[in-house]
């Protein structure tokens, strides 16, 4: 039967050693001794699971956004050598409107 993160997740310690005595790993050597991180962890690399959910982000191009962020860094740095202050707030808060709607996007 194949597991999901989310599914390991939310499993007790009692069902999580269940799952690992059918394993045969070196992840989970001793799981009967581990709590219910560790054994998580083990679990997931014994079964080749991702620890973590990936995010993707719609309606927007990202890649555009990010080279846009790398050129206002640029722009920041030299502000900020050139002790314009005005200057730098704009860029800080343009970079900021950029990351959030980046944020926004993301499902």
């Amino acid at each position: 039967m194949a597991h999901t993160f989310e599914e390991l997740k939310h499993k007790t310690v009692a069902e999580l050693r269940e799952i690992a005595a059918g394993v045969e790993h070196e992840a989970v050597k001793g799981f009967t001794q581990l709590n219910n991180e560790h054994l998580l962890q083990a679990l997931c690399q014994a079964l080749n699971i991702d620890m973590h959910a990936h995010h993707e982000v719609k309606g927007i191009d990202k890649v555009s956004i990010k080279t846009k962020i790398k050129e206002l860094k640029k722009q920041r740095g030299e502000a900020l050598s050139a002790h314009d202050h005005g200057q730098l707030k704009k860029i800080r808060r343009r970079i900021h409107h950029l990351k959030r709607s980046i944020h926004r996007s993301t499902v």
